[in-house]
């Protein structure tokens, strides 16, 4: 297969691409077509290296000669490559392409919930969190600080939507995670699994962050909730313990990403 020259922003080849900015339209269309988007090339080798199947490649001509390899590997692997000028991809995607590449890639399918947490002593559960920039964060702060899985709960945001990626700087593909469905009736799993499953809120009986770190359980569940709704009055009734972060400056909370890299370093495994 040889590099395929651009010159028709409506090139029918090219649907995958089309209108990435549409939030609402490519969350419902990327996971019923089996596909991702991923974006920029440290994060297409990482989602390579994690043994994705690319399903076609769109590249910046001026981005071209600095991945050689990448192009050569896809174009060894009958993987289409398009090439064109910035302006051209730009106004196929609807937005500025990072690094001049961008790549659909086939969707592997999610491992149970079982396998993900059989050896994990430290995960992170996502409940409805609906921003895709606090996803890819949390998923970047659970890599860098050695938490061991994240679960998202049914209403969360996709971790392989195009902006959680890039935001988690591709470490979706390395960190085990998959959706624990039913939620919050899966606290019951976690909980049978050998989890003491933490609820981080606000709440009058909470315990600070300090003291369930001077006596953490073997194993921990850490459970966030979206900003301004917080966590469900049901999974927090269903938790073994309420825990909050200890604030300053009249300021009562964190930003949801924030509060889990904070969690998550004080909570860390030497």
């Amino acid at each position: 297969m040889t590099l395929i020259h651009l010159d028709d922003p409506n090139d029918e080849r090219l649907t995958d691409y089309v209108s990435l900015t549409d939030v609402v339209l490519r969350t419902r269309l990327e996971p019923a077509g089996g596909l991702y988007m991923a974006e920029s090339e440290k994060v297409i080798r990482r989602a390579l290296r994690a043994g994705h199947r690319p399903r076609s490649m769109v590249l910046a001509e001026n981005w071209r000669s600095s991945l050689d390899d990448l192009v050569a590997d896809m174009l060894a692997a009958d993987v289409p490559v398009f090439t064109g000028p910035i302006d051209l991809i730009e106004k196929i995607t609807g937005f500025h392409v990072h690094r001049g590449a961008i790549a659909a890639m086939h969707r592997p399918q999610l491992p149970p919930v079982a396998q993900v947490i059989e050896n994990a002593r430290r995960i992170v559960v996502l409940e409805n969190i609906t921003d895709h920039t606090n996803v890819g964060a949390i998923f970047r702060s659970v890599a860098g600080l050695g938490a061991d899985a994240v679960l998202v709960t049914p209403r969360c945001a996709d971790p392989f939507y195009r902006r959680s990626v890039r935001v988690s700087m591709g470490t979706v593909f390395q960190v085990p995670w998959t959706r624990i469905d039913p939620w919050p009736g899966g606290i019951d799993l976690l909980q049978k699994a050998g989890f003491t499953v933490a609820a981080l809120a606000l709440s009058p009986s909470a315990v600070s962050l300090d003291d369930f770190v001077a006596s953490a359980p073997e194993k921990a569940a850490l459970v966030l909730g979206a900003e301004g709704d917080g966590l469900s009055p049901v999974t927090i009734e269903h938790a073994d313990r309420t825990v909050t972060i200890p604030m300053a400056g009249g300021v009562d909370s964190l930003n949801v990403a924030a509060a889990a890299a904070v969690a998550m370093w004080s909570l860390r495994v030497p």
